[in-house]
């Protein structure tokens, strides 16, 4: 199985400082929606991680979680898209949980529900605790320049690298799907299979 865990405000939806509060605030980014359709047509399975610290400081409450992602997926069902699983951390910041990203917590929970190696599930995320927590779980890492990510400089984001080295950088989640979906038929080609998986 080939899954990729995304971040979702300010990687999928415009991210919003008074948080994403109801359906009507969770927008698509442009392009977010078609590149996780373009995954799941290429055979990835695509799986959230978000904090929600917003249920914690009750701004909104599990019903209305459970809308915002309704809706998700009735947009991305639009694109052939689908998001198979939503894992969040509902805990404010000071509840001293171990869910909330940068703390690994959401992808350890993710690898084991699926019983994969995390060593080969990719995280893409727009701030530094993303990347962060996938790192501490062992997964390969991705920025893209959306969100919280898109309103640094280009000092700042080397900074920012420096903390989380190796982690690639994508211009938004389309380019990472692009630039994934390339890696993977280039494998294919140097092993001498076709896209279906089998050899040519």
């Amino acid at each position: 199985m080939k899954l990729i865990i995304l971040d979702r405000d300010g990687t999928i939806n415009e991210d919003r400082d008074d948080f994403v509060k109801s359906p009507e605030e969770w927008v698509p980014l442009p392009g977010a929606l078609e590149a996780i359709a373009r995954l799941n047509h290429a055979g990835w399975h695509t799986v959230l991680a978000t904090n929600q610290s917003g249920l914690g400081r009750g701004l909104f409450d599990m019903a209305m979680l459970n809308a915002m992602h309704v809706r998700m997926n009735q947009m991305l069902a639009k694109h052939g898209g689908r998001i198979d699983a939503v894992f969040f951390c509902p805990h404010a910041p000071e509840d001293q949980c171990d869910c909330r990203k940068p703390l690994p917590g959401l992808m350890l929970l993710i690898g084991e529900r699926y019983g994969l190696d995390l060593g080969e599930v990719h995280v893409v995320g727009d701030t530094l605790r993303d990347v962060q927590a996938g790192r501490a779980a062992g997964c390969p890492t991705h920025l893209v320049r959306t969100g919280k990510c898109g309103l640094l400089d280009e000092a700042e984001l080397e900074v920012m690298l420096q903390q989380v080295p190796g982690t690639k950088v994508h211009a938004d989640l389309g380019a990472f799907a692009d630039a994934i979906i390339q890696e993977e038929r280039l494998l294919r080609g140097l092993k001498g299979e076709s896209d279906s998986g089998r050899f040519s």
